[in-house]
Protein backbone atom coordinates (compact mmCIF):
# COMPACT_ATOMS: atom_id res chain seq x y z
CA UNK A 1 0.00 0.00 0.00
CA UNK A 2 1.14 3.39 -0.53
CA UNK A 3 -1.03 5.22 2.15
CA UNK A 4 -0.99 8.82 3.02
CA UNK A 5 -1.33 9.67 6.67
CA UNK A 6 -2.46 12.82 7.54
CA UNK A 7 -1.55 14.98 11.03
CA UNK A 8 -5.16 16.75 11.49
CA UNK A 9 -4.05 18.55 14.04
CA UNK A 10 -1.38 20.31 11.71
CA UNK A 11 -3.38 20.51 8.69
CA UNK A 12 -4.56 23.24 7.23
CA UNK A 13 -6.51 22.19 4.29
CA UNK A 14 -5.21 24.14 1.77
CA UNK A 15 -4.43 22.04 -0.82
CA UNK A 16 -1.04 22.16 -1.86
CA UNK A 17 -0.10 18.62 -1.72
CA UNK A 18 -3.11 17.98 -4.07
CA UNK A 19 -2.48 20.59 -6.18
CA UNK A 20 1.79 19.38 -6.38
CA UNK A 21 0.79 15.76 -6.78
CA UNK A 22 2.51 14.19 -10.57
CA UNK A 23 -0.05 11.87 -10.65
CA UNK A 24 -3.13 13.88 -9.35
CA UNK A 25 -3.91 11.02 -6.93
CA UNK A 26 -4.95 13.28 -4.06
CA UNK A 27 -7.81 15.31 -3.34
CA UNK A 28 -9.10 16.99 -0.23
CA UNK A 29 -12.03 15.20 1.10
CA UNK A 30 -15.56 16.40 -0.15
CA UNK A 31 -13.99 19.38 -1.49
CA UNK A 32 -12.32 21.32 1.27
CA UNK A 33 -11.65 18.63 3.96
CA UNK A 34 -8.14 16.95 5.08
CA UNK A 35 -6.45 15.24 1.91
CA UNK A 36 -6.71 11.78 1.04
CA UNK A 37 -6.19 9.80 -2.21
CA UNK A 38 -8.25 9.29 -4.92
CA UNK A 39 -9.98 5.80 -5.59
CA UNK A 40 -7.61 3.35 -7.05
CA UNK A 41 -4.16 6.11 -5.86
CA UNK A 42 -2.60 3.82 -3.77
CA UNK A 43 -1.70 1.51 -6.83
CA UNK A 44 -0.77 4.00 -9.03
CA UNK A 45 1.37 6.29 -6.82
CA UNK A 46 5.17 6.72 -7.47
CA UNK A 47 6.37 7.13 -4.08
CA UNK A 48 8.03 10.41 -5.01
CA UNK A 49 7.50 12.38 -1.51
CA UNK A 50 6.34 15.58 -3.32
CA UNK A 51 3.24 15.17 -0.89
CA UNK A 52 5.36 15.28 2.08
CA UNK A 53 7.58 17.64 0.71
CA UNK A 54 5.26 20.23 -0.24
CA UNK A 55 3.34 20.57 3.10
CA UNK A 56 4.95 23.79 4.78
CA UNK A 57 3.11 22.80 7.84
CA UNK A 58 4.46 19.17 8.21
CA UNK A 59 0.83 17.80 8.19
CA UNK A 60 1.43 14.56 5.75
CA UNK A 61 3.30 11.27 5.21
CA UNK A 62 3.30 8.25 3.45
CA UNK A 63 3.64 4.87 4.15
CA UNK A 64 6.62 4.17 1.74
CA UNK A 65 7.90 7.96 2.45
CA UNK A 66 7.51 8.78 6.19
CA UNK A 67 7.65 12.17 7.34
CA UNK A 68 10.22 11.26 9.90
CA UNK A 69 12.68 10.38 6.82
CA UNK A 70 12.21 13.28 5.41
CA UNK A 71 14.78 15.70 6.39
CA UNK A 72 14.47 19.20 6.43
CA UNK A 73 15.99 21.71 4.22
CA UNK A 74 18.48 23.55 6.05
CA UNK A 75 18.83 27.23 4.66
CA UNK A 76 22.59 27.66 5.96
CA UNK A 77 23.57 25.11 3.41
CA UNK A 78 21.54 26.20 0.72
CA UNK A 79 24.00 27.74 -1.90
CA UNK A 80 23.82 31.31 -3.91
CA UNK A 81 24.28 31.22 -7.77
CA UNK A 82 27.90 32.20 -7.85
CA UNK A 83 28.78 29.15 -5.36
CA UNK A 84 26.37 26.58 -7.76
CA UNK A 85 28.69 27.74 -10.98
CA UNK A 86 31.55 27.66 -9.24
CA UNK A 87 30.57 24.06 -7.92
CA UNK A 88 29.63 22.73 -11.20
CA UNK A 89 32.96 24.64 -12.97
CA UNK A 90 35.33 23.11 -10.85
CA UNK A 91 34.31 19.13 -12.02
CA UNK A 92 37.04 17.82 -13.76
CA UNK A 93 37.68 14.35 -15.32
CA UNK A 94 40.83 12.82 -13.33
CA UNK A 95 42.77 10.10 -15.20
CA UNK A 96 45.97 10.23 -13.07
CA UNK A 97 45.21 8.52 -9.32
CA UNK A 98 47.03 8.12 -5.91
CA UNK A 99 47.89 4.53 -5.72
CA UNK A 100 46.25 4.51 -2.40
CA UNK A 101 42.62 3.20 -2.64
CA UNK A 102 39.57 4.62 -1.17
CA UNK A 103 38.36 3.15 1.80
CA UNK A 104 34.97 1.28 1.05
CA UNK A 105 33.16 3.73 3.96
CA UNK A 106 33.53 6.73 1.04
CA UNK A 107 32.77 4.88 -1.50
CA UNK A 108 29.24 3.71 0.40
CA UNK A 109 28.58 7.10 1.17
CA UNK A 110 29.14 8.41 -2.74
CA UNK A 111 26.88 5.73 -3.84
CA UNK A 112 24.17 6.95 -0.90
CA UNK A 113 23.93 10.21 -2.05
CA UNK A 114 24.04 9.05 -5.71
CA UNK A 115 20.78 7.51 -4.73
CA UNK A 116 18.79 10.36 -5.13
CA UNK A 117 19.40 11.08 -8.46
CA UNK A 118 16.21 11.39 -10.22
CA UNK A 119 15.09 7.97 -12.00
CA UNK A 120 12.10 7.33 -14.79
CA UNK A 121 8.79 6.84 -12.66
CA UNK A 122 10.52 6.88 -9.66
CA UNK A 123 11.65 3.42 -10.22
CA UNK A 124 14.85 3.58 -8.06
CA UNK A 125 16.31 0.32 -10.58
CA UNK A 126 19.89 1.61 -10.43
CA UNK A 127 22.19 -1.13 -9.33
CA UNK A 128 25.63 -0.47 -8.49
CA UNK A 129 28.79 -3.08 -8.78
CA UNK A 130 32.06 -1.95 -7.65
CA UNK A 131 35.49 -3.36 -8.38
CA UNK A 132 38.57 -2.76 -6.53
CA UNK A 133 40.92 -5.90 -7.34
CA UNK A 134 43.51 -4.58 -9.34
CA UNK A 135 44.28 -7.49 -11.02
CA UNK A 136 40.32 -7.69 -12.27
CA UNK A 137 40.51 -4.22 -13.19
CA UNK A 138 43.06 -4.52 -15.14
CA UNK A 139 41.55 -7.26 -16.51
CA UNK A 140 38.91 -5.29 -18.21
CA UNK A 141 41.36 -3.14 -19.33
CA UNK A 142 42.87 -5.81 -21.20
CA UNK A 143 39.71 -6.63 -22.75
CA UNK A 144 38.47 -3.11 -23.72
CA UNK A 145 42.19 -3.10 -25.80
CA UNK A 146 40.94 -6.93 -27.55
CA UNK A 147 38.08 -4.79 -28.29
CA UNK A 148 39.84 -1.70 -30.04
CA UNK A 149 42.40 -4.41 -31.73
CA UNK A 150 39.40 -6.02 -33.67
CA UNK A 151 38.08 -2.56 -34.43
CA UNK A 152 41.46 -1.80 -36.25
CA UNK A 153 41.67 -4.97 -37.77
CA UNK A 154 38.40 -5.82 -39.22
CA UNK A 155 36.96 -1.98 -39.45
CA UNK A 156 40.03 0.48 -39.13
CA UNK A 157 37.88 3.25 -41.30
CA UNK A 158 35.35 3.53 -38.79
CA UNK A 159 38.10 3.41 -35.59
CA UNK A 160 38.67 7.20 -33.68
CA UNK A 161 42.43 8.97 -34.45
CA UNK A 162 42.73 7.85 -31.02
CA UNK A 163 42.80 3.69 -30.92
CA UNK A 164 45.59 3.24 -32.25
CA UNK A 165 47.18 5.25 -29.26
CA UNK A 166 45.79 3.63 -26.54
CA UNK A 167 46.24 0.33 -28.14
CA UNK A 168 50.21 1.11 -28.72
CA UNK A 169 50.40 2.91 -25.17
CA UNK A 170 49.40 -0.71 -23.63
CA UNK A 171 51.74 -2.23 -25.78
CA UNK A 172 54.26 -0.60 -24.08
CA UNK A 173 53.02 -0.74 -20.38
CA UNK A 174 50.86 1.81 -20.58
CA UNK A 175 47.04 1.81 -19.16
CA UNK A 176 45.34 4.44 -21.39
CA UNK A 177 41.80 2.45 -20.89
CA UNK A 178 41.39 3.06 -17.18
CA UNK A 179 44.49 4.90 -16.40
CA UNK A 180 45.71 1.97 -13.10
CA UNK A 181 42.48 3.66 -11.27
CA UNK A 182 42.11 1.83 -7.93
CA UNK A 183 38.50 1.63 -8.21
CA UNK A 184 35.79 0.88 -10.95
CA UNK A 185 32.40 1.74 -10.61
CA UNK A 186 29.60 0.40 -12.80
CA UNK A 187 26.02 1.89 -12.41
CA UNK A 188 23.24 -0.26 -14.31
CA UNK A 189 19.94 -0.81 -14.43
CA UNK A 190 17.62 -3.75 -15.68
CA UNK A 191 16.49 -4.00 -19.32
CA UNK A 192 12.81 -3.26 -17.97
CA UNK A 193 13.47 0.31 -16.69
CA UNK A 194 11.69 2.83 -19.48
CA UNK A 195 14.71 5.03 -18.97
CA UNK A 196 17.52 2.73 -17.65
CA UNK A 197 20.27 4.76 -19.79
CA UNK A 198 19.20 8.16 -18.29
CA UNK A 199 18.68 7.08 -14.77
CA UNK A 200 22.41 5.32 -15.08
CA UNK A 201 23.83 8.79 -16.01
CA UNK A 202 22.21 10.68 -14.00
CA UNK A 203 23.13 8.71 -10.86
CA UNK A 204 26.47 8.86 -11.94
CA UNK A 205 26.63 12.59 -12.84
CA UNK A 206 25.64 12.71 -8.60
CA UNK A 207 28.42 10.25 -8.10
CA UNK A 208 30.97 12.19 -9.76
CA UNK A 209 29.67 15.65 -8.69
CA UNK A 210 29.94 14.69 -4.71
CA UNK A 211 33.16 12.92 -5.04
CA UNK A 212 35.40 16.03 -4.97
CA UNK A 213 33.81 16.68 -1.57
CA UNK A 214 35.02 13.45 -0.14
CA UNK A 215 38.63 13.62 -1.39
CA UNK A 216 37.62 11.58 -4.42
CA UNK A 217 38.43 12.00 -8.35
CA UNK A 218 36.24 10.48 -10.95
CA UNK A 219 36.48 10.12 -15.12
CA UNK A 220 34.01 8.45 -17.17
CA UNK A 221 35.34 4.71 -18.55
CA UNK A 222 33.92 5.24 -22.60
CA UNK A 223 36.20 2.97 -23.73
CA UNK A 224 35.32 0.32 -21.46
CA UNK A 225 31.38 1.06 -22.18
CA UNK A 226 32.42 0.64 -26.42
CA UNK A 227 34.12 -3.21 -24.99
CA UNK A 228 31.01 -3.50 -23.06
CA UNK A 229 28.18 -2.61 -25.56
CA UNK A 230 30.04 -4.50 -28.48
CA UNK A 231 31.51 -7.95 -26.54
CA UNK A 232 29.19 -10.11 -24.38
CA UNK A 233 32.55 -11.52 -23.02
CA UNK A 234 33.77 -8.47 -21.23
CA UNK A 235 29.86 -8.11 -19.51
CA UNK A 236 30.33 -11.52 -18.65
CA UNK A 237 33.61 -11.00 -17.56
CA UNK A 238 32.85 -7.81 -15.68
CA UNK A 239 29.64 -9.59 -13.81
CA UNK A 240 27.21 -7.23 -14.63
CA UNK A 241 23.47 -8.25 -12.88
CA UNK A 242 21.61 -10.70 -14.55
CA UNK A 243 19.37 -8.70 -17.21
CA UNK A 244 20.91 -5.63 -16.94
CA UNK A 245 21.26 -4.13 -20.34
CA UNK A 246 22.27 -0.05 -19.56
CA UNK A 247 25.51 0.31 -18.02
CA UNK A 248 27.73 2.59 -17.45
CA UNK A 249 31.73 2.12 -16.13
CA UNK A 250 33.37 5.47 -13.81
CA UNK A 251 37.20 5.39 -13.03
CA UNK A 252 37.14 6.50 -9.20
CA UNK A 253 40.48 6.92 -6.55
CA UNK A 254 42.38 10.11 -5.07
CA UNK A 255 43.34 12.70 -7.54
CA UNK A 256 47.31 13.13 -7.50
CA UNK A 257 46.38 17.27 -8.85
CA UNK A 258 44.92 19.80 -7.88
CA UNK A 259 43.26 22.14 -10.22
CA UNK A 260 43.11 25.83 -9.84
CA UNK A 261 41.35 27.82 -12.48
CA UNK A 262 38.17 26.95 -14.45
CA UNK A 263 38.34 26.24 -18.07
CA UNK A 264 36.04 28.07 -20.21
CA UNK A 265 34.30 26.32 -22.52
CA UNK A 266 31.77 26.58 -26.07
CA UNK A 267 29.29 29.54 -26.12
CA UNK A 268 25.94 27.64 -26.10
CA UNK A 269 24.26 27.27 -29.48
CA UNK A 270 20.64 27.80 -28.56
CA UNK A 271 17.19 28.03 -30.83
CA UNK A 272 14.53 29.99 -29.56
CA UNK A 273 10.83 29.16 -30.67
Amino acid sequence: MRRLIVDENKCKKDGICASECPMALIKLKDGDGFPEMVPGGEQICLACGHCVAVCPHGALSHEQVPFEECTAIDKDLVIDEHQAVQFLRSRRSIRFFKDEPPDKATLKRLIEIARYAPTAGNGQLVEWLVLTDPVKIKEMAGMAVDWMRKVLEKTPQYAPPYMPVVVASWDMGFDAVLRNAPVLVVASAPKEAANGMVDVTLALSYFELAAPKLGLGTCWAGLLEGALLSSSAAREALGLPEGHRHHYPMMVGYPKSKYYRLPQRKTPKITWK
